[in-house]
């Protein structure tokens, strides 16, 4: 059975059994230290870094490294509007709905996916890529 899910928690970790399916992270979260939401095992990492005033991150280049990925993991920032994401278990299973609003983000890890617009929206996609030309979504 399908819910709506209440956005009280500012960061939210959506599971199923022991399987991380998304993470939403609210517009007014702000940590007061750097904080990364996401475990180091993971293969897109989110998190905030936070510097006071004046602090430098010094210049730099991120040196060649191949990396294995298995699947695709999104970022969606809501840029602009709000939507219903609907969330889905490995097994296609319904885990409910969440509302998100302008300036919440929504990291999918596993499972399915979809969205309704509640309002004239904008999203910010970030995700690998680029799209290969091989089929890479299959839907249900």
């Amino acid at each position: 059975m399908e819910t709506e899910q209440a956005h009280n928690t500012p960061i939210e970790h959506i599971m199923w059994h022991d399987q991380h399916i998304a993470t939403i992270i609210r517009r007014d979260y702000l940590p007061d230290k750097t904080t990364f939401v996401t475990p180091d095992s993971y293969y897109q990492q989110a998190g905030f870094i936070v510097y006071p005033r004046g602090g430098v991150i010094r210049r730099h280049m991120h040196l060649p490294l191949q990396r294995h990925l298995v699947g695709t993991s999104e970022a969606l920032i809501v840029r602009k509007g709000r939507v219903e994401a609907e969330l889905f278990a490995l097994d296609k299973t319904p885990l409910g709905t969440w509302i998100l609003e302008e300036g919440d983000l929504i990291l999918l890890v596993a499972g399915g996916h979809g969205f309704r617009c509640l309002e004239d929206t904008i999203l910010l996609e970030i995700k690998q890529g680029p799209y290969t030309g091989l089929v890479e979504k299959e839907t249900f």
